[in-house]
């Protein structure tokens, strides 16, 4: 992708999706192949792919694919195996966090650093560019500032998450599903530890916060900073979501289609990376999909209400409050006259604890008095803490999902039609607003129309119809000596066989993106000591580092070759600042206890107990645990054919 270019970059969790993001207005729709990809359960087949990548590509668009696990030495060959049927269907790049793939004979296919690679500093950016990838995806975590520091050291593409669910760690640096489960979410299997309920206590078990999400934060959204982003650097503008449903992508896309072409159309040095315009039959509300309410995280600077404490389920928006609670139904005030309750809405509340409690409408009905009678789905004595007063949220409208299921985009590239005479007949000229064009002919025995002014609106009416074509004509002219007849079966057949010509011309012009060629000799890295925090799984990623100069390597995590306690998971969100426990706050807080000391602080969900360490000078937090033993001897027989302390830099 070229600078001047804005890529919007949608997800997919499988082909139908992914066309939907290209005609909902995608650049590059970004979805996981066979295997090795960091959503375990969202793989697809290289068929699939294939279907995909000759959709997007009729538009310009590209279709990356997501490889992006860390790999065992017995997955290389498998992987570049996978690698030849991905080149061969067509995908244009391959997103990866593993280094060994590197060191590998792939076809020449264009890696992209996925977000797992951590790529925090202008340094490590710069290396990864020198050692061979083309575009960058960078930490979440990033403010306008470092990217400006990191586009400022590096020329390739960068890509930025701008939407959607934010992993409190810095991707690439979260080991607790492995270390409690044995599921790596390094390996695309992480159970969530961010997303449940803790009790914070402090040095003497003194509760700080019980039964809170603290590890859980609200969603990304970007919308407001687009522009400040492309100033900042960024030319790939990334949705999350490859788990999300239809209805999500189409919405979350079109939303940021809306936005970025007021970009475009406001600067002129800027271009769209695909083509065509997608017109839309529904007005994008992001509010509307699951969400856990909106942070545009640290790109502004740090701020105090970036986290989901209370629920990781979405909350929805307020409609309206509880009137009466009769024997089996509800009676709702809303607050807008204008809101319509549907059979099958989703309605929630937070109970007297904060917990979030979820009420399906079986049916709905408007009362003469204007409220409305709602009968749930399950029984009322099961909603704890619902009287009169109570706030109501909607997280699901049913007629909005309703809308969303039919089709609701279509995507059309412009095209200009000429049809020209020529000395046995015909010649009809295309050109689309890319500039590509195409020439197609027929002979015909000319006969004079014997009404004129119906022949020639007949011709254009004919040359217009580009209904199931990606083409929409803007402008058709007939530079003829005077209106032919010309029977409507012929001039249908021109219009045919010229679409399927300009679609050939446009097929052809569509060049692969050539793979990057690492800087020769290799670079070396910014360290030379790298600790199990690098994910160095296989052989082939330990003379990856080596060749650039590392001398000593640990085995990933994974190996499970650490012993006592270590940095479980590594974040910019700090739990002691959002207790307002941060030193920066305050040097305590005096309550009925006396003086709770900012740490250390403690995390308890059953029996399972997290340390909380606070590094102040880079402003982050590390969760420190320990190995679960059972969980080590249980993967030390599963890896137990494929060493791993033989490339260990450990004695």
């Amino acid at each position: 992708m070229l600078n001047h270019q804005l890529e919007l970059l949608a997800p997919a969790r499988d082909a139908g999706i992914g066309i939907e993001a290209i005609n909902h207005g995608a650049d590059a729709v970004y979805i996981g192949g066979p295997g090795f990809g960091a959503r375990k359960s969202a793989d697809n087949d290289v068929a699939d792919i294939a279907r995909l990548v000759e959709y997007a590509h009729r538009f310009h668009a590209r279709i990356h694919v997501t490889l992006n696990t860390i790999l065992r030495d017995d997955e290389l060959e498998p992987a570049r195996r996978m690698v030849q049927q991905l080149y061969d269907a067509g995908v244009d790049s391959l997103i990866i966090q593993d280094m060994g793939l590197l060191e590998l004979d792939l076809p020449p296919i264009q890696l992209h650093a996925s977000t797992q690679c951590d790529i925090r500093t202008p340094q490590k950016a710069r290396f990864l560019q020198d050692a061979g990838l083309s575009q960058l995806v960078l930490a979440r975590e990033l403010d306008l500032a470092q990217i400006k520091a990191i586009r400022a050291a590096t020329s390739v593409p960068l890509e930025f998450f701008i939407h959607g669910a934010l992993c409190v760690a810095y991707s690439g640096q979260c080991f607790i599903s492995a270390a409690h489960t044995g599921r790596s979410a390094n390996r695309g299997e992480c159970n969530q530890a961010c997303r449940l309920p803790y009790e914070v206590t402090d040095d003497q078990g003194r509760i700080i916060a019980h039964d809170k999400h603290v590890l859980s934060l609200k969603d990304n959204d970007q919308s407001a900073n687009l522009a400040a982003l492309v100033d900042a650097g960024i030319r790939s503008f990334k949705i999350e979501g490859r788990y999300k449903d239809m209805a999500y992508v189409k919405n979350i896309t079109a939303h940021y289609r809306l936005l970025l072409d007021e970009i475009l159309a406001e600067r002129s040095d800027l271009a769209r990376a695909s083509s065509g315009h997608s017109s839309l039959s529904f007005t994008p509300e992001p509010a509307q999909n699951f969400n856990r309410d909106a942070s545009d995280y640290f790109v502004n600077g740090r701020k105090e209400d970036i986290g989901a404490f209370d629920s990781p389920k979405n909350p929805g928006r307020v409609i309206g409050f509880v009137h009466k609670v009769n024997k089996d139904s509800v009676e709702l005030e809303t607050n807008d006259a204008e809101t319509i309750l549907h059979n099958g809405d989703g309605l929630c509340y937070f109970e007297l604890h904060k917990e979030l409690v979820g009420m399906a409408i079986n049916t709905a009905e408007r009362l003469p008095s204007g409220r409305w009678k709602v009968v749930p789905k399950d029984p009322l004595a099961e909603l704890r803490h619902l009287k009169p007063g109570t706030e109501i949220n909607r997280n699901r409208d049913m007629d909005w999902v309703r809308g969303l299921e039919k089709k609701s985009a279509e995507r059309r590239i412009a095209v200009k039609l000429r049809l020209d005479e020529t000395a046995d007949g015909l010649a009809l000229h295309l050109s689309d607003s890319d500039g590509y064009c195409a020439r197609v002919t027929m002979p015909l025995n000319k006969e004079p129309a014997k009404d004129a002014v119906r022949a020639e609106a007949s011709l254009r009416e004919n040359l217009g119809k580009l209904g199931t074509t990606i083409f929409a004509p803007i402008e058709i002219a007939l530079n003829l000596s005077q209106p032919w007849f010309v029977p409507a079966s012929s001039i249908n057949a021109l219009r045919r066989e010229g679409v399927e010509a300009l679609e050939t011309v446009r097929k052809n012009a569509l060049q692969r993106l050539p793979r990057a060629v690492p800087v020769d000799p290799p670079v070396p890295y910014p360290e030379e000591t790298l600790s199990y925090l690098a994910n160095v799984f296989n052989h082939k990623a330990h003379d990856f580092y080596a060749k650039h100069g590392v001398k000593i390597i640990e085995a990933a995590f994974e190996a499970y070759e650490e012993e006592g306690e270590v940095s479980l998971m590594i974040t910019k969100h700090c739990v002691r600042y959002s207790l307002s426990l941060c030193p920066k706050q305050t040097r305590g807080v005096t309550g009925v206890h006396g003086t709770i000391k900012a740490e250390p602080l403690v995390l308890i969900n059953g029996n399972e107990k997290l340390k909380l360490v606070f590094d102040c000078k880079p402003c982050e937090m590390h969760v420190v645990g320990k190995l679960k033993r059972n969980v080590a001897q249980a993967r030390a027989r599963e890896i137990k054919t494929v060493p791993m302390k033989f490339y260990s830099a450990r004695p």
